[in-house]
């Protein structure tokens, strides 16, 4: 029988539906959490496939997955695993990329929103019966005000069309203009240099995958151009921003604030009750939320099945929908076949 090995089974347990997944190719179906190589190891060494949510699976991992056919990414980010050594190794990735588009716009925004109308504050104003909390000259009207997009991929445009609703004035950044001219046109979004967006914008928000290049994409002399007033989000991945830089930034009050929800050092895939000890959890310029961006009952799911669905068809022979290595030669052929 076929051998599948489901990583993060404590901190993001499997679903029946995942089970059936791997059932449709044959195969069998351990759970551990393995977020340590050697764990992973102990129960994967002689797996056929591997799911992985949020575990690191680092080349001295995979270069001893001796019979592993794919890494499937419960997920759409695959910085955490090493592609190159997956590549060399015959072993197909793959990811469900834009299973959580909508809760990640909506998360943007909410963090928006909540930075904009000084929600914290006033919610702790209304618990001191601090009623002129109502005068709070950081409150501005929303409209006319500015929202910078770094990057300009889906989850961006997904911010884009529910952000001009808002009537904000929308810029964006990308590497290759000349390649999302048209789409930006149609959400009346202007391409602008990445220095004149940092400058010019109230708002700020990333939608970067994490790369070699992108990684401290906003460092300390980036993040110095932005307004004092600016509040910096970001949902994609806190790598992209120098995060010292931006805690000093924040202590010395140059930027009004920032809003959340991934970070370099803050490590939110811990087991539960783990405790952290960073600056951004005594700072009362922040928003911070515990990566779930892209979280919801429905795209919880759709990650789950989707993602198991793209391991069966490996195992099955059949190449999945979303292949994150395109140019594997894969241990096993695989077929193309049509999709409903």
């Amino acid at each position: 029988m076929l051998k599948t090995v489901r990583l993060n089974a404590v901190t993001y347990p499997a679903d029946d539906v995942e089970r059936a997944e791997l059932a449709r190719a044959g195969a069998g179906w351990i759970e551990i959490e393995g977020q340590e190589p050697r764990e992973i190891l102990a129960a994967a060494e002689d797996c056929d496939a591997l799911l992985v949510v949020s575990s690191r699976v680092p080349g001295s991992v995979i270069e001893r997955l001796s019979r592993c056919r794919v890494i499937a990414r419960l997920g759409a980010g695959t910085d955490k695993i090493d592609v190159a050594e997956a590549t060399r190794r015959g072993i197909v990735v793959t990811n469900v990329p834009d299973f959580c588009l909508n809760e990640q716009a909506e998360h943007t925004l909410a963090l928006l929103l909540a930075f904009a109308r000084r929600l914290p504050f006033m919610m702790e104003a209304m618990r001191t019966h601090n009623w002129s909390a109502r005068h709070h000259p950081g409150v501005h009207r929303l409209a006319g005000q500015t929202l910078g997009l770094i990057g300009f991929g889906a989850s961006a445009q997904a911010v884009a069309q529910r952000a001009a609703a808002f009537g904000l004035r929308l810029l964006a950044w990308v590497r290759d203009p000349a390649k999302y001219q048209a789409i930006a046109k149609q959400h009346g979004v202007e391409l602008v240099p990445l220095d004149r967006l940092l400058s010019e914008s109230d708002f700020v928000s990333v939608h970067l995958p994490l790369c070699e290049e992108t990684t401290h994409l906003l460092s300390a002399e980036r993040l110095a151009r932005l307004k004092p007033t600016a509040v910096l989000i970001n949902t994609s991945r806190g790598a992209i921003i120098d995060e010292a830089a931006l805690v000093q930034l924040l202590q010395q009050r140059k930027i009004a604030g920032a809003a959340l929800d991934v970070f370099e050092e803050i490590d939110v895939f811990a087991l539960p009750g783990t405790p952290a000890s960073h600056p951004l959890l005594e700072l009362g310029n922040v928003l911070l939320t515990p990566h779930c961006a892209g979280s919801s009952v429905e795209s919880s799911r759709e990650s789950k099945v989707r993602g198991a669905r793209n391991a069966a068809d490996v195992l099955l022979g059949i190449r999945p929908q979303h292949v994150v290595n395109a140019d594997v030669l894969p241990r096993f052929p695989l077929r193309n076949e049509p999709r409903l």
